[in-house]
């Protein structure tokens, strides 16, 4: 599952991430409350982590320019205050929840967790693509109504591929799903990733498109 994380404190951002990345997300960070307001793909985020105290466009107007703009993606906001009355504003901008700093990141990850089940569940939160099915609340997998045995990578590779069926995935797209912190990408780890991934759903279901990625086979 894919987080946008919006925090100014590189350090404290920094952390989070890996935390967040340790407890199975794919973290986008962004510093600056402008960058925040035109991230694109928001729609395809499972949820969105705001700091309300950041340079340039406050967290609130970032909020309330995603929530102008249509973005319906849960939002959690981090807050340095924790008075009814910043708890309302936020609230009425447009956020889903808050957690208070100093952040626990263990109760960030339960509260996302929360957040994440409530939203999913409104939809329809199960992806299936011919004889594949994941549902990303559970965090499972299956062929043809058995259970799949994968690896945290697999499972995150197999949710990408079924997000998007029948479409090309170039390699860094895909790359920044699995790896998001990481300064440099290998294609090498990709192709062990997919190798794998292949041995599971059966070799016909990814599609190796020479020169421009893969494609997951409806």
């Amino acid at each position: 599952m894919r987080l946008l994380l919006v925090e100014d404190d590189a350090e404290l951002s920094a952390r989070l991430a890996r935390r967040l990345t340790d407890a199975g997300f794919a973290v986008d960070a962004v510093q600056d409350g402008d960058n925040a307001a035109i991230w694109p793909d928001l729609g395809n985020f499972a949820a969105l982590v705001l700091d309300l105290g950041l340079p340039h466009l406050p967290g609130l107007d970032v909020l309330r320019h995603w929530r102008a703009s249509g973005i319906r993606t849960p939002v959690i906001i981090l807050t340095a205050r924790s008075s009814w009355q910043e708890k309302v504003e936020g609230l009425n901008a447009g956020a889903d929840d808050f957690v208070v700093k100093p952040v626990r990141s263990e109760e960030l990850i339960a509260r996302l967790h929360a957040l994440i089940r409530r939203s999913q569940a409104r939809g329809a939160p199960v992806l299936i693509a011919g004889a594949v099915t994941v549902d990303p609340v559970a965090r499972t997998a299956s062929l043809d109504g058995t259970p799949l045995e994968l690896s945290r990578q697999e499972y995150r590779l197999l949710e990408t591929f079924l997000r998007r069926p029948g479409h090309i995935l170039s390699q860094a797209d895909l790359l920044e799903r699995l790896y998001p912190l990481e300064a440099s990408h290998d294609h090498n780890a990709l192709e062990v990733q997919v190798s794998r991934l292949r041995r599971k759903v059966g070799r016909d279901a990814i599609t190796t498109v020479r020169g421009l990625g893969y494609r997951f086979e409806r």
